[in-house]
């Protein structure tokens, strides 16, 4: 069967299970990682504002007032979307991804959970496609987010790649724009140089302070970073081992 039918076929199939049952990834395969400077930004509005009018689109019932608290930069397939909006029923939590098919399947599964549940489950949770690492600021306002999650990001292994990483100096910076002071960052990886950057671009910044083991323990998000994606899943099933980097946005005077 030639691209073109495996296409067809793939969509004809994502059409007829849609409201039935639960998304298959079979019928929304994709590439594993895309390049974030050739993306545009896709779903971005223009400015916060004109995003919040978005929000009853994507959220069932939220209060008036409400505003997106949680982010998962690189959602994947949805399971920390998933497992973050039962554990935090309370905030709006937002995935964001690049890839169509890949968004598609988590706003999928989304809708099936909150059938399977009549709107008790994951009323709270959605996943949009952008590129986060052009356009947060149009979405988000100056310490609006209380959590953003960087799990598993592309390693972009060449150095001439190092400039695509979701974690750099100036993304840092645009991070700790959106965090509200106390708000929480966090990250992990399975390779080993690209755990020991964000290590370092985190340590070096001085608007983070890393988050001590018992802290983390107390932290029931930070239970999720390596059982809640199915990337974290696949580490453990091979043996992996994790790389877990966890900060908090403090107040300049406290970085003096």
């Amino acid at each position: 069967m030639s691209d073109g039918g495996r296409t067809g076929e793939a969509a004809r199939a994502r059409e007829e299970s849609r409201g039935k049952a639960a998304p298959k990834k079979k019928f929304y395969r994709a590439r594993a990682h895309s390049n974030p400077l050739n993306a545009g930004n896709l779903d971005a509005t223009i400015t916060p504002d004109d995003f919040d009018q978005r929000l009853p689109q994507m959220f069932l019932n939220p209060k008036e007032g409400a505003r997106v608290d949680m982010v998962d930069v690189g959602c994947g397939f949805g399971g920390l979307v998933i497992g973050l909006g039962k554990l935090y029923p309370d905030n709006l939590v937002l995935g964001l991804e690049i890839r169509a098919k890949v968004c598609e399947f988590v706003q999928e599964r989304v809708r099936t959970e909150r059938r399977q549940s009549n709107g008790k489950i994951c009323a709270n949770a959605f996943a949009i496609r952008v590129n986060a690492m052009k356009c947060l600021p149009n979405l988000f306002r100056k310490g609006q987010l209380k959590k953003m999650f960087f799990l598993f990001p592309d390693p972009h292994f060449k150095v001439s790649n190092h400039r695509r990483r979701v974690i750099t100096v100036k993304l840092l910076d645009e991070y700790a724009y959106l965090l509200k002071v106390g708000g929480i960052i966090y990250t992990i990886t399975d390779v080993e140089e690209l755990g020991a950057w964000m290590h370092e671009h985190l340590e070096a910044h001085p608007l983070f302070e890393r988050l001590t083991d018992e802290e983390l323990d107390r932290d029931p998000a930070a239970r999720l970073l390596e059982t809640g994606t199915e990337e974290g899943q696949k580490v453990k099933r091979n043996g992996g081992t994790n790389h877990r980097h966890v900060y908090r946005r403090i107040d300049f005077s406290e970085s003096e």
